[in-house]
């Protein structure tokens, strides 16, 4: 079993936390090699130092996108675009995004389903969100899904195994409400590539020290006995 890529997140409940910068070093450190933070919280001119300062951590930059309107998504993602980040989650508008990516090196992985409210919510039926899984991963320069998973109020793991199942050639990253060991193990075993961990983490949610070192390692050790 290939090991799923932990993706640290920069941001609280869907927002980037003022001090992300200053948390990247502490990340380098506790040897966290993919990064990200939102679209939200914090102006371009910061977010430009920001992923300066996660390349020059030797860490691969993922921007997350959860604005509510099409006109905001669009500048979130030429926003990605100038900032030159690695890949680009979420969002919703996929035919806009496209065009706007086109010739870019940016791996593209989008929400399947209906995202409504901030913190996102993931709405709609299992076979509904499927459904939209599998029309995403069916255009081949969306790399891969974004599954706010534990933001649908069903049954969690038969969701993520029902989406990966039916987009085999496409990775799926889980994100969102990760805040247990139990639900990292879940989306995993379910098939998940990877995931998300920003609010738990910076919340000091996991059973071990609050400090974040400790918390990221505590994380680390879940994925090492998976």
């Amino acid at each position: 079993m290939t090991r799923p890529e932990f993706i640290f997140m920069l941001t609280r409940h869907d927002r980037t936390v003022e001090n992300a910068v200053d948390l990247v070093e502490t990340a380098r450190e506790a040897g966290v090699r993919h990064i990200g933070f939102k679209d939200i919280g914090l102006p371009f001119t910061v977010l430009q130092t920001l992923a300066s300062t996660i390349r020059e951590a030797g860490a691969k930059t993922y921007l997350e996108v959860v604005s509510l309107d099409r006109d905001s998504e669009l500048r979130s993602i030429q926003a990605g675009i100038a900032l030159g980040v690695d890949y680009l989650l979420g969002g919703t508008h996929v035919d806009d995004a496209l065009r706007l990516l086109e010739g870019t090196k940016i791996r593209y992985y989008p929400f399947p389903g209906r995202i409504s409210g901030h913190p996102s919510i993931l709405e709609g039926t299992k076979t509904e969100i499927v459904r939209s899984a599998v029309d995403l991963a069916g255009r081949p320069d969306v790399h891969g899904l974004d599954l706010l998973a534990y933001r649908f109020a069903g049954d969690v793991p038969k969701l993520i195994r029902q989406v990966c199942a039916a987009v085999p050639n496409k990775p799926v990253i889980v994100a969102g409400s990760l805040d247990r060991a139990e639900r990292i193990r879940a989306a995993t075993s379910a098939g998940a590539s990877g995931f998300t961990v920003g609010t738990a983490l910076l919340d000091g949610v996991f059973p071990a020290s609050p400090d974040l070192a400790q918390q990221i390692g505590y994380v680390q050790t879940i994925i090492r006995q998976l």
